[in-house]
């Protein structure tokens, strides 16, 4: 099975995200080492909470250049909610630059009448890539589960492999790029739907790691 690089920087549900890449058949494996990140077969950082935390935890602990070797080496990388918006330059959560591995900024929901922030709950996806590996087996219009105020607004609008409306505002749900994809919802928590979406991702780094 595949051994995939769960990264532990205080701010993510790692339990659940592990349970989630078991079931789809691979081998996670929590840690903050940098030696780890790059013996793994594929990366996986999720991330709950706000943004300038994030950056400060992952600093600290030295992982900000393991996690853009590991993208820029070409093996499969998988962004969870915060996971995804830290990729991005900045966020108007906070005042902390972000990874820059992504050009684009986090951005609020604006405040609509009777549309509640943070966006919660069960919502359908729009496919902009429907060749994207993670919706394999996945029908447009799925529903997955959010929980967010904020969502990432990428310069080069190509990148976007899924979309999310919330009261008037159409924002990206997901990103993809070559090897880089990143959900801004939790797949973990998204029933038979989620499953298949890490299944599908699992499925690409058993492609990547094939002899």
């Amino acid at each position: 099975m595949p051994r995939i690089a769960v990264i532990d920087y205080d701010m993510g549900n790692l339990h659940s995200a592990c349970k989630g890449l078991e079931n789809a058949g691979a081998t996670p494996h929590v840690t903050d080492s940098p030696i780890d990140i790059e013996r793994a077969d594929a990366v996986v950082l999720p991330g709950v909470g706000s943004f300038d935390p994030a950056v400060q935890h992952l600093r600290s602990r030295n992982l900000e250049q393991p996690i853009k070797r590991a993208i820029a080496s070409g093996k499969p990388f998988l962004g969870i909610c915060l996971g995804l918006q830290i990729l991005f330059d900045a966020s108007e959560e906070g005042i902390e630059p972000g990874l820059g591995i992504i050009p684009g900024k986090v951005r609020r929901f604006h405040s609509e009448p009777d549309i509640r922030i943070p966006h919660m709950g069960w919502n359908e996806l729009e496919f902009t890539q429907p060749n994207c590996p993670l919706w394999q087996k996945i029908a447009t219009k799925s529903q997955v589960y959010f929980v967010h105020s904020y969502y990432v607004d990428p310069i080069d609008t190509t990148i976007r492999a899924a979309t999310v409306t919330h009261g008037s505002q159409t924002v990206t749900a997901a990103i993809a790029r070559d090897n880089l994809m990143a959900v801004q919802f939790h797949p973990e928590k998204s029933s038979t739907i989620g499953l298949q979406i890490l299944s599908n991702f699992v499925a690409q780094v058993k492609i990547m790691v094939a002899p």
